[in-house]
């Protein structure tokens, strides 16, 4: 991704804020609502309840960023509301899953901040970097980025689902549909709600995709640190994980 941007792009963000602030605003509003409203209407058992509500407080994940990059949309954007919703998720994330699950999810501040420094603004900054010191090199790099990219996130995906393969052959169907109306929701919202506010189509599409495209790896991590009893809480992060990255791809 940050082979394709310039600093200039990052300048353009920051002195229009409002697309970003938006947003993030969105991610924390819409996608818990949601995950609370598909839990409820669905009737899902406590542990399925809890986990779909933490794929839902939870911030964007880096995968938008990706997928962003493929739809053409603005990338500087999207990295830019990855890095502040996983910033702001230290006290948000907790905050709205002890208000929404009935229960306090700890959330190691520390490590998110990390999170953000490793796994978005190093690599987007190396490859910045690498653009403005050896554009060649770099454009002859950035083609091969979006396929390296797209098996890293299938690795991962497989990971997390292949430890609760058991789970998902008893719950997948149900878990499936609820996944698929939270992020088809965010998708949905996440793109008509800044039309109607007055923000451009690209702008929209790139707020459509960081709404609807969640943090599934960390509501996955939570749910198994977070002292709930049952194994069956990460099992929707998983199923997550697979659905938004589909559907983001798909869109």
């Amino acid at each position: 991704m940050g082979l394709g941007l310039e600093p200039a792009d990052f300048r353009r963000v920051l002195t229009r804020p409002r697309p970003a602030l938006l947003g993030v605003l969105l991610q924390f509003v819409v996608m818990p609502s949601l995950a609370a409203l598909v839990a409820w209407g669905l009737r899902l058992e406590p542990p399925l309840a809890v986990g779909l509500i933490l794929v839902g407080c939870c911030p964007g994940g880096t995968a938008s960023n990706v997928v962003a990059l493929i739809a053409r949309a603005d990338v500087a954007l999207s990295v830019v509301m990855t890095s502040l919703s996983t910033v702001l998720a230290v006290g948000l994330t907790p905050l709205l899953s002890s208000i929404l699950a009935g229960r306090y999810v700890p959330v190691d501040g520390w490590s998110l901040l990390a999170n953000v420094l490793q796994v978005v603004l190093v690599p987007v900054a190396v490859g910045v970097l690498l653009k403005q010191g050896r554009p060649g090199l770099a454009r002859r790099i950035e083609p091969l980025m979006p396929p390296v990219a797209v098996l890293a996130i299938a690795l991962i995906v497989a990971g997390i689902i292949g430890a609760q393969r058991e789970a998902l052959l008893t719950q997948g169907f149900l878990l499936l549909l609820a996944t698929l109306l939270l992020h088809g929701s965010g998708f949905l919202l996440g793109l008509v709600l800044p039309v109607l506010l007055g923000e451009s189509r690209r702008a929209a599409r790139t707020i459509s995709i960081e709404v609807g495209m969640q943090n599934s790896g960390l509501a996955v991590v939570l749910a198994r640190s977070g002292g709930f009893t049952s194994p069956l809480t990460a099992l929707p992060g998983a199923i997550s994980a697979v659905v938004h990255s589909l559907m983001g791809s798909a869109l």
